[in-house]
């Protein structure tokens, strides 16, 4: 008789187990189901949006160039060309909450090393004739450059125009923190 109570009793609780294990499947499906919806509701990178991102930047060596860790994040509105070109392409499509190491090569970052420039002292303004001393050049109708004096010469003065990062692969490790669509046209 105790045999069969004991087999009873475990032919109706494995219908209750059973029941169970498929109840929790469903509830973790459909959970499941809720964060994919809620990860596709929330906004992506693109341009137009304003991003506040944290970030990390080293060389090629490892060595930390810059960091926002500890700082305000870094807010810009995605495709007006505010960050490099390398980095903003590389997050288009990101969310709030995404992560992203991206190696930026040179060429789309601060651009190759530029040759040094020689220029007539005249054309530099007396104040300006200090090595070190960073000022704005324009050539023609082009947009004005920034560069630094390098060198002073009898008769000319060699400047430099090129970023303190040019020629350099760039490795960012980012978090976006938030993502705010921008207007639509």
């Amino acid at each position: 008789m105790m045999l069969r109570v004991r087999c009873v009793s475990i032919l109706l609780s494995t219908p209750l187990i059973i029941l169970a294990l498929v109840a929790g499947l469903a509830c973790a499906r459909s959970a499941e189901k809720a964060v994919g919806k809620a990860k596709t509701d929330t906004p992506v990178i693109q341009d137009g949006a304003t991003v506040k991102m944290e970030y990390t930047l080293t060389d090629d060596k490892g060595k930390l160039l810059d960091t926002s860790k500890g700082k305000e994040p870094l807010t810009y509105i995605h495709g007006e060309g505010q960050i490099i070109p390398g980095l903003e392409k590389a997050l288009k499509g990101l969310r709030a909450g995404d992560q992203k190491q991206v190696t930026v090569p040179p060429e789309e970052a601060y651009g190759p090393v530029k040759p040094l420039i020689e220029v007539p002292k005249g054309r530099i303004p007396p104040q300006a004739q200090r090595v070190g001393y960073s000022l704005m050049v324009r050539n023609g109708d082009r947009p004005p450059i920034p560069v630094q004096v390098k060198e002073i010469k009898d008769k000319t003065i060699v400047l430099e125009a090129n970023h303190p990062l040019a020629g350099m692969s760039l490795t960012f490790d980012v978090r976006v923190i938030s993502v705010e669509p921008g207007e639509t046209k």
